[in-house]
């Protein structure tokens, strides 16, 4: 029987382990549960699949990513690794040859999609056949606490009860330690070891600018930062990816949207594009993204805030999974916060309170004057990280200053016009009034004779709406669900009577530019030398061209980081090629010799 270092070597063609590989997958073909915490781009999917082809049977991966399937599979039989799938998007022909090679023992991995197992028939064939192990990939899908629940994931808890002698690994890239016990609980893995590595993704620059105009503020960034290459813009609505696509496309950058709304074929036909061409850039809702393998995504930019900070981190960390340098870019602003505070008010008082308690944690994250990334690894459990250097608030520490008379004028504005107008109203009024402004609607209800008109002309308009924006960040002010009219809370009037200090960060009036990752492993990734780097492209043109013709994604053929190392060494031999990183036997075979037409063409 292969060892796992060997089926690491013959397989995949890596030397070694990443930190923590190893003591995960000996744990697994020993027989053992595990539980594995651990980010984007660190190396899961070696932590089943590896187990798959070293243990008798087949490995079944329950996986929610249909719409991915097929490029899983299509990039394992590259490997020379017999992968098939089961879900909806199949005729009855394509299953029934997929059930026939299971039952035959012709597969190492079977992926699966969660709602399969809810049907007999599929119970009936998997009892049918030898099970190596069950792999339940994203499994913070099974907890009500994360951001991306799914019902489907309640029912794996039986897996166990039918095979209690298969060995389970769930896996997931990002859980809180409230989602983390959940998981725990719901797939009953009390008795599993639980191997939770760094959440630390260090290539990845994270920055959050205050939002003016967002899509100019955007096209700015990919132009300055990310030209003519790939990555994810996220927006809350449908109705803002296409016009935040349309948008990009007009102002020359290759864009496509991407939401539940588009029929099923152009949803498929953005994503295929997006997986297999260079510098594509997909404008999304969160329905994009998860399980994407893309290795090269330089950036992911927000235009409007995440939910939760598990969301932001899940989609941050879709950037740079090849360990080289990216961007995590949002624009923030007051409207974020007034629209993310009504809907948290919506729904049953638990479904309010976990809204709040992630809507809370989120603005924090954004109004640090402190380490973002030191935030990130604290609210995951990671306690005790050091100022990273490479996040806008290390690079450019904000000022924050005593904000509590401008608070008090803001607060006194909205007390007032309630108690002596029984009047509500939303940040605009209440700015032109602190501001003076005579405004039509401001003359219409008579608030120029209120004692706080014009008490505000110390700031300016942006100053004030930022101030506003961190009362309600801070729940010194809150959003009436119907209309958007600002109230006082509770703790309002501390404020109000002098009692509790405010402070307030101040904005940035430039906006702060990336500086390259300093870590040891973005730079060793960053450095090709200078005489390698034509090669390197002509590698990738033959990778282009060779991934088209065989239709799958670039990545499929080789990563990057291969050709790097290829161009960089430039081996001679088959012998030689094959101790490069990346390239396995099966790769070896099939993509040898044309490598080495290449580089004889170099020479």
């Amino acid at each position: 029987m292969d060892t796992p270092t060997d089926v690491l070597n013959r397989v995949f063609g890596y030397d070694s382990f990443r930190e923590g590989q190893q003591e995960i997958i000996d744990h697994v073909v020993a027989g053992g549960d595990a539980l594995v915490l651990m980010p984007t781009g660190g190396g899961k999917s070696l932590c089943y699949q590896i187990p798959a082809l070293v243990r008798r049977g087949v490995g079944v991966v329950i996986s929610p990513l249909i719409a991915l399937m097929q490029d899983q599979v299509d990039a394992l039989r590259a490997l020379g690794v017999r992968a098939g799938f089961l879900n909806s998007t199949q005729d009855f022909d394509e299953r029934q040859l997929v059930e026939s090679e299971f039952l035959a023992g012709e597969l190492d991995l079977l992926y699966l999609a969660p709602e399969r197992l809810r049907v007999d028939a599929t119970l009936r064939l998997l009892a049918k056949g030898e099970i190596s192990v069950f792999a339940i990939d994203e499994a913070h899908c099974v907890a009500q606490w994360g951001h991306d629940f799914r019902p489907d994931y309640l029912e794996l808890s039986t897996l166990h009860e039918r095979w209690p002698d298969v060995p389970r690994i769930a896996l997931t890239a990002t859980a809180t330690p409230a989602t983390h016990a959940e998981i725990t609980s719901r797939l009953g893995l009390d008795q599993a070891r639980h191997f939770v590595a760094s959440f630390d993704r260090p290539n990845i620059h994270y920055r959050i600018t205050p939002k003016s105009e967002p899509k100019r503020q955007l096209l700015a960034f990919l132009r300055d930062e990310h030209p003519g290459e790939a990555g994810i813009v996220y927006c809350l609505s449908r109705s803002s990816v296409e016009k935040i696509a349309e948008f990009l496309a007009d102002n020359g950058i290759a864009a496509v949207p991407y939401h539940a709304g588009l029929d099923a074929r152009t949803r498929a036909a953005h994503q295929a594009r997006f997986l297999r061409e260079d510098g594509l850039v997909v404008v999304a809702t969160i329905a994009f993204g998860m399980g994407i393998d893309k290795p090269d995504v330089r950036f992911v930019a927000h235009l409007d805030l995440p939910k939760s900070v598990e969301g932001y981190y899940q989609e941050t960390g879709r950037a740079g999974r090849d360990g080289l340098p990216a961007t995590a870019w949002m624009a923030y602003g007051l409207q974020d916060v007034v629209q993310h505070r009504r809907m948290a008010m919506e729904g049953d008082e638990a479904h309010r309170r976990r809204q709040v308690l992630h809507l809370d944690a989120m603005l924090a994250l954004c109004e640090t004057v402190s380490c973002r990334r030191v935030m990130l690894l604290d609210y995951f459990g990671q306690k005790g990280a050091e100022p990273c250097g490479n996040c806008d608030t290390c690079q450019a520490p904000p000022e924050s200053w005593d904000g509590t008379v401008p608070a008090q004028k803001v607060l006194s504005t909205v007390l007032r016009l309630a108690r002596e107008r029984r009047q509500k109203f939303g940040v605009g009024q209440v700015v032109d009034i602190l501001l003076g402004k005579k405004t039509a609607k401001v003359l219409q209800h008579g608030h120029e004779t209120l004692t706080v008109f014009g008490v505000g002309s110390d700031l300016g308009n942006a100053e004030w709406h930022g101030v506003v924006r961190q009362l309600l960040a801070q729940r010194l002010l809150a959003v009436e669900s119907d209309y958007g009219a600002l109230v006082l809370t509770d703790d309002s009037a501390a404020v109000l009577r002098g009692q509790r200090e405010v402070l307030l960060r101040r904005d940035a009036l430039r906006p702060v530019r990336a500086k390259v990752a300093t870590s040891a492993k973005a730079k060793a990734a960053v450095e090709l030398p200078a005489e390698a780097a034509p090669l390197f492209e002509r590698l990738r043109a033959w990778r282009g061209a060779t991934a088209k013709e065989q239709g799958v994604p670039a990545y499929v053929i080789f990563h990057d980081a291969t050709l790097r190392e290829i161009a960089t060494v430039r081996p001679s031999t088959l012998a030689e090629l094959g101790t490069v990183n990346g390239v396995g036997e099966n790769k070896l075979a099939k993509f040898g010799e044309q490598v080495l037409e290449v580089l004889a063409e170099d020479a």
